[in-house]
């Protein structure tokens, strides 16, 4: 996509020597201004949402990518005034880069991030280079369009600009709506990217050699044929190793133990583990299920929460099954509702042999249900129930990753608070206390100004070390060394103990949330003001 790059109004002397009619010739720059437009909107949201989900926190890598294309993009446009001398064979020169870069772009930055460990010095150098290369296309297809007029013919010059930024705004849209809605989901981050550096390679290749195809010398014609042929073997030949290549390169992230890898609309799903091994869940690339300490984690979010009434339950999240394998082993629950947004987890929960044992089948509970749909709409539509839940257990991501920052503020904690029944308990996870303790105390802030009391508690003893943190851009605190919870309620402040019909624990008791609360409340972090929508405030 090009914003407002600086071009001249003025007309060359010479008109082109063109094999249609000017105004068929002109139809033809505008459908091609279209294409490239299109072309130049997917390789900006590729590299968005790629290291978005490389890199994480979303927010700062558009912000990144976005403010550098910008930037870039002006750069390139001051650059084409050497190339307008020979606009034509210019403009081929600069599409086949374009298509070469902007379509090997995915690939790079996920090679560099698997045998490399990182991908933000990447993203800056092809935000950069692609933002030249669309900033010096206008200019030159300025150039060209205005050479289609007859000699001696009064053009407005004015129009031509309309005409050209109208061709790519709507490209521009096109592109935008192409990319979530179908190159995504159809093709992927990597194949959708090569197959649009084709179709950016052919339009401009095209366009040159056939309708400036006068304008050209021998050698100029030869040379572009070559580029562009080597441009488009380059991308078929990328496209065809994909396959290979995103197996290698998950390899090299995960290690040689993959068993599924599963893309969904919403985020790759991952599974590790050797069979007869402790299994690992990734869900874009961050470790959430370890079976080595899973159950430190899902005893220590569902028990205390369960002392009380405990007839009706649901957990925000969990789709996995673990937090519902604890709630469904006491005898007094009648019906657990999981709310999950990506049926795919729950349909891997249900059929994996090796995740479905470690749930201990929770999905074959009659007591259980799924509903497949965002927290904060869901409990948004729930309103005020006849039979509120006693117990709610929030089961998401940790509160640093961008997507899962309105599932902490104040207006969630309202909307869930207004599904509790009298004397309910709602149980947050809160992210790691150890290296991110304003956030978990954001958290705990934002419970309290949402009406509810509250009692901070965490628990330590993780067997299993992450590779990134709650988001990648944390990685350099180091892993997370325990699990932040804060138990509320509404009215008396909750107790944090264990219900007289408790299952037997591995690792869970009174002293041990006793010494979890003590160890919380001694990394307070005063001052911390709550988040909402409008004003988020957890920061790495």
């Amino acid at each position: 996509m090009v914003i407002d790059s600086p071009v001249s109004l003025s007309v060359p002397e010479a008109p082109a020597a063109l094999p249609v009619r000017p105004r068929t010739g002109r139809f033809l720059v505008l459908g091609v201004v279209f294409v490239c437009a299109a072309c130049g909107l997917v390789y900006e949201l590729e590299l968005v949402a790629l290291a978005s989900y490389l890199i994480g926190d979303s927010v700062t890598q558009a912000s990144v990518v976005l403010s550098v294309m910008v930037f870039a993009m002006g750069i390139g446009s001051l650059l084409a005034k050497r190339l307008r001398c020979r606009a034509a064979v210019g403009f081929g020169l600069l599409e086949a880069a374009l298509a070469l870069v902007g379509g090997g772009s995915a690939l790079v930055l996920y090679a560099t991030f698997a045998w490399g460990g990182g991908a933000r010095y990447a993203l800056v150098g092809f935000s950069l280079t692609i933002g030249v290369l669309i900033g010096a296309e206008i200019p030159l297809l300025m150039t060209l369009i205005q050479r289609m007029s007859l000699r001696g013919e009064r053009r407005d010059t004015s129009g031509d600009v309309a005409d050209l930024f109208a061709a790519d705004y709507v490209g521009a849209l096109v592109g935008g709506l192409a990319f979530p809605f179908l190159l995504l989901p159809l093709l992927g981050h990597l194949t959708g990217s090569l197959v649009t550096g084709a179709v950016n390679a052919v339009a401009g290749g095209a366009l040159v050699l056939w309708l400036f195809r006068r304008e050209l010398t021998r050698r100029e014609r030869r040379l572009l044929i070559v580029v562009n042929a080597v441009v488009l073997a380059l991308l078929t030949t990328a496209t065809a190793l994909v396959g290979d290549f995103e197996r290698a390169a998950r390899r090299a992230v995960y290690g040689e133990g993959v068993r599924v890898a599963v893309q969904t609309d919403l985020q790759e799903i991952v599974v590790t583990g050797a069979p007869g091994g402790p299994l690992d869940l990734f869900l874009d690339g961050r470790l959430r299920v370890s079976g080595r300490d899973e159950h430190r984690y899902h005893e220590a979010l569902v028990h205390p929460a369960m002392r009380g009434r405990h007839t009706r339950v649901v957990i925000l999240g969990g789709g996995d099954g673990l937090a519902a394998r604890e709630v469904l082993r006491y005898p007094g629950v009648e019906s657990v509702t999981v709310v999950e947004l990506d049926s795919a987890v729950v349909e891997l929960a249900r059929t994996d042999p090796v995740l479905s044992a470690l749930n201990g089948g929770a999905h074959r509970d009659p007591r259980l249900r799924v509903d497949t749909a965002d927290a904060f709409t869901w409990l948004r539509e729930q309103g005020r129930l006849r039979r509120p839940y006693d117990v709610v257990i929030s089961d998401l991501p940790d509160p640093g990753i961008t997507p899962s920052t309105k599932l902490y503020s104040q207006e969630f904690y309202g909307l869930a608070s207004r599904v509790l029944a009298d004397g309910g308990r709602l149980v947050v996870h809160a992210g790691p206390l150890a290296t991110r303790p304003r956030a978990y105390w954001t958290v705990e802030a934002t419970l309290r100004a949402a009406g509810l009391r509250t009692r901070p508690y965490r628990a330590t003893g993780r067997l299993s070390g992450f590779t990134a943190g709650p988001d990648r851009a944390s990685d350099a605190v180091g892993p997370p060394g325990d699990w932040g919870f804060v138990l509320a309620a509404r009215g008396a402040r909750p107790g944090l103990g264990l219900a007289a019909d408790v299952p037997r624990l591995r690792s869970l008791s009174p002293a041990v949330l006793r010494t979890g609360e003590r160890s919380a409340q001694g990394a307070r972090v005063p001052g911390v003001r709550p988040s909402t929508l409008v004003h988020p405030r957890y920061t790495h």
